[in-house]
């Protein structure tokens, strides 16, 4: 079983990456939605797939008894699940504020939303300095 979740996250790491260096903003959120995916799949499948019934102490003992689910992968993708989450809701108001303002999903046209470098100017500042 542990196979064939190591193959899924790469194919699913390796069509994330894809999806990130596509020239489309929508894209790209959708590939950094799908990594964090497959990051959270990977921390999952590196607490071991053999759980057999749940990390609950039973009473009067100290530790969870052989073959229980590891605790603390389940705690770290319920806080990367979250992260994840805020983080691909904050990018698609971005990607959906920056296509409004400038009316275009390519990342290469959205060059005009930066600063013109004034001409003759070697450091590219447009203030003017001390000499």
């Amino acid at each position: 079983m542990e196979t064939v979740v190591a193959v899924l996250v790469g194919v699913l790491m390796a069509s994330s990456v894809y999806l990130m260096l596509r020239r489309n903003l929508v894209r790209f959120v959708l590939g950094l939605a799908l990594i964090s995916h497959t990051a959270n799949l990977l921390i999952f499948s590196s607490g071991g797939l053999h759980g057999t019934f749940p990390p609950l102490v039973p009473p009067g003992e100290l530790v969870p008894g052989d073959g229980a689910a590891n605790a603390l992968p389940q705690a770290l993708i319920l806080t990367a699940i979250v992260i994840s989450f805020s983080v691909f809701a904050f990018l698609l108001v971005l990607a959906f504020r920056t296509y409004q303002r400038l009316e275009t999903a390519d990342p290469d046209s959205m060059r005009s939303a930066e600063p013109v470098i004034a001409a003759g100017r070697i450091d590219g500042s447009a203030s003017g300095g001390r000499q």
